[in-house]
């Protein structure tokens, strides 16, 4: 068995002790979170792609520099998207919304997903709702977008939310609550009218 196939067998866990032995490991892991963690920093940020590959380079800066101290008990997924979220948020802090609106590709699966959850994928054009959704998610207070993709989008289940964003399942749940409440009010205030 070549090193390739040796290490796609091994989870993101056992991988990290690989890591910390040989760096030269480290690349694998890059590979495995590349296209996921630069879509996520799409969904939630309102930066242009060359923006977001070099957050994405300073993510992975900083989970290099930080692999030591990578508790074992959680999950490694939840751990680095943590890292994405700080490096997200830092760089909005110091620019600030822009408004430019960025085409990124959501799958079917995804849109569905989305939609259906809020009750509006018989109500709304599915089009409609593909070319706009990140327009409506640009337009929310940050901390209801990200729960949203996170939840939508990227899947995760409420423990790796909360792993996430540092706050409790509770405060989750009421997250994303309130989340869709406010994506409902965006989607009437761009005069969307549903049926």
């Amino acid at each position: 068995m070549d090193i390739r196939q040796d290490v796609n067998l091994k989870t993101d866990e056992e991988l990290v002790p690989l890591i910390l032995d040989n760096q030269s490991y480290f690349s694998f892991l890059m590979e495995r979170y590349e296209k996921k963690l630069l879509a996520y920093i799409l969904r939630i940020s309102n930066v242009s792609h060359q923006e977001a590959e070099d957050i994405l380079q300073d993510v992975f800066i900083k989970v290099y520099h930080n692999l030591n101290d990578f508790d074992q008990d959680l999950k490694f997924s939840s751990w680095i998207y943590r890292i994405t979220h700080n490096e997200v948020i830092s760089n909005y802090r110091k620019r600030r919304s822009r408004d430019k609106d960025l085409a990124i590709d959501i799958d079917d699966a995804e849109l569905e997903n989305f939609a259906s959850d809020l009750d509006i994928i018989r109500d709304i054009d599915d089009k409609f709702l593909r070319n706009n959704i990140f327009k409506i998610l640009d337009n929310l207070d940050i901390k209801y977008r990200e729960v949203l993709v996170l939840k939508f989008l990227e899947e995760k289940n409420y423990r790796e939310i909360s792993d996430i964003i540092k706050k409790p399942m509770g405060t989750v749940a009421t997250l994303i609550n309130r989340a869709k409440k406010a994506f409902l009010v965006e989607l009437e205030k761009q005069d969307i009218k549903l049926k």
